[in-house]
């Protein structure tokens, strides 16, 4: 029997460490959590947004009228810029109207990339929900967690996103106190406010105040808990996960890096066309200067709603209308307007140097609507419920 005993062990350890072996990447796999970005570049790599357009011979009535809109409000109102509509994900219209460039007479195409001004607030807001879904951060966490020196106390991070942090106005904090000829970037912002003597409204969640003071301050936490600077934490984990090739983050700071971007502009005595110059406000990121193109602004909603960026229960929180510590609610979610009793119309506009922007989502049409333009046009949101009705009037699908 003794010599048995030997090979009994030896099978009795093989059998152990083929278990081990086994269960090893169970173990390995509760233990450790993939950031939600990694799983989002692999879900992209295999499956990658595409973007589809309706047949021609289905989109022709619709597409004339739209055009036509397009050529009177260029001729009328000087509108230069872009207008892409999409209906079930698909491109429905996609069509560019004026120039790029005044003294080149070079005209816009697909390629034009814009200044999306206070539309970019939505991109900032899904970037801290990427830290908050990876636990870096939670929303009820204070801005003085990772700023300690930071004046105004008791803001939390859902304050900020939501527009109920009583913040001063960062503009004038910079027309007023800033010395230096450079713009203040961030960083220094941020260091600024600790001695500037701007009072904030009131105390925090009492009432609804539109702040680009708390989006460049979430911006500022992104940078702090990623310790990158928000350019890179966006393209890494925002632009090149949803394909956005078209789409950066740029400010005064790293203009001279970036080519491919259109200029802002201010009709003078009705046929002249002026650059605007840059302002003392211009290196602050988070509030605006991301810049994209129509079509990436499609990806970004395509991939937003799908759940490639962000998880559902994220997602419902940036679609949900925020409230005061009253309960009264407000319509704004993370970076975004909410108005429920227009069809869940969830959008925002922009407006910023010259630039005026729209990207509006219809739910219950699934229709999204994309207005870009360089040129100071002051009638976004009347445009935008002009494309709305010559859709739902002239497209069935």
């Amino acid at each position: 029997m003794k010599k048995y005993i030997p090979v009994t062990l030896i099978a009795l350890i093989v059998v152990l460490s083929s278990f081990m072996l086994v269960a090893k990447p169970e173990s390995t796999k509760k233990e450790t959590i993939e950031p939600l970005v990694t799983l989002a570049t692999q879900t992209e790599e295999e499956n990658p947004i595409l973007i589809e357009q309706y047949p021609q011979v289905e989109t022709k009535k619709v597409s004339h009228k739209l055009d036509s809109l397009l050529q009177r409000i260029n001729k009328k109102q000087d509108f230069h810029g872009s207008l892409l509509v999409a209906k079930h994900g698909k491109i429905l219209y996609d069509n560019y109207v004026g120039y790029a460039d005044f003294k080149k007479k070079e005209p816009l195409n697909e390629t034009s990339v814009f200044q999306l001004a206070s539309v970019s607030k939505q991109f900032t807001a899904a970037a801290i929900m990427l830290l908050y879904e990876r636990n870096q951060i939670q929303l009820t966490d204070t801005v003085n967690k990772y700023f300690p020196h930071f004046p105004y106390e008791n803001i939390t991070i859902k304050n900020l996103l939501n527009h109920t942090s009583g913040l001063p106005r960062y503009f004038w904090v910079a027309e007023h106190e800033w010395k230096q000829e450079k713009a203040p970037t961030n960083s220094e912002m941020m260091a600024l406010l600790e001695s500037s003597k701007a009072q904030r409204y009131f105390k925090p969640g009492r009432r609804f105040d539109y702040s680009n003071t708390g989006y460049f301050v979430l911006a500022s936490i992104v940078e702090k808990v990623s310790g990158t600077s928000f350019s890179n934490f966006m393209k890494k984990n925002i632009f090149d996960p949803l394909d956005m090739k078209d789409s950066f983050v740029l400010s005064s700071e790293n203009e001279n890096s970036i080519e491919n971007h259109l200029d802002g502009y201010r009709l003078q005595r009705g046929y002249r066309h002026l650059k605007i110059n840059t302002t003392v406000n211009d290196a602050i990121v988070g509030d605006k200067n991301v810049y994209s193109s129509s079509k990436d602004l499609l990806k970004w909603t395509l991939g937003l709603n799908s759940g490639k960026l962000l998880s559902k229960e994220s997602l419902s929180l940036m679609y949900s209308k925020g409230e005061t510590i009253y309960g009264k609610e407000i319509p704004y979610g993370f970076g975004l307007r909410i108005n429920t009793k227009d069809q869940n119309t969830i959008y925002h506009y922009g407006k910023w140097n010259g630039f005026r922007t729209g990207l509006t989502q219809y739910q219950k049409d699934d229709l999204v609507v994309i207005i870009l333009e360089h040129t100071s046009y002051n009638s976004i949101a009347s445009l935008n419920k002009k494309v709305k009705k010559i859709i739902i009037e002239n497209f069935h699908s």
